[in-house]
């Protein structure tokens, strides 16, 4: 499994996608930082600089982003970190 430098995930209080995700990265005993992208006004710009939405949740891997996604689409893009070092 890809091991990551950094991860930062961009969430909104009380989304059912962003805790899913962070169950995710948690099982896998992932470490990653939280953004909440509504009390945070700097976090949502980085959040929309980064996905060109405002949707969540908003993934950045060692500066690959995914955005607006589950568990599955999680599961499957970290698959795909080591085929694109």
């Amino acid at each position: 499994m890809y091991q990551a430098d950094q991860v930062r995930l961009f969430i909104k209080p009380y989304c059912g996608w962003c805790a899913q995700v962070m169950d995710w990265l948690d099982e896998r005993k992932i470490a990653y930082q939280v953004l909440d992208v509504i009390r945070d006004g700097r976090a949502y710009e980085e959040m929309f600089r980064l996905s060109g939405q405002t949707l969540a949740p908003v993934i950045d891997v060692d500066g690959r982003v995914l955005a607006d996604f589950g568990a599955r689409e999680l599961a499957a893009f970290w698959r795909g970190l080591d085929s694109d070092d």
